[in-house]
């Protein structure tokens, strides 16, 4: 089975506009200026990004419930990746 090559547009559009996935980040992967502008942030420190269907981060929260809660309430389809 051949696997599609997809636009990001077209990618979103398969989970609808509301559609997010929540995934784990390293602080460190995000910007190596968060951890050493004075933010109280491990560069080790496991963050979680909520993220629409073609891959732009919308946030960047302290945990998992708080980063899933955050997309319900501005009424988005949270999903988790590994």
């Amino acid at each position: 089975m051949m696997t599609p090559n997809l636009t990001p547009e077209a990618f979103a559009a398969l989970g609808g506009p509301n559609l997010v996935y929540v995934r784990p980040v390293k602080a460190s992967d995000l910007a190596p200026a968060m951890t050493s502008e004075g933010l109280p942030l491990d560069p080790e420190q496991t963050l979680y990004a909520v993220h629409r269907a073609d891959g732009e981060r919308l946030a960047v929260l302290i945990d998992r419930d708080t980063a899933v809660a955050a997309a319900l309430a501005h009424e988005l389809a949270p999903v988790s990746v590994h």
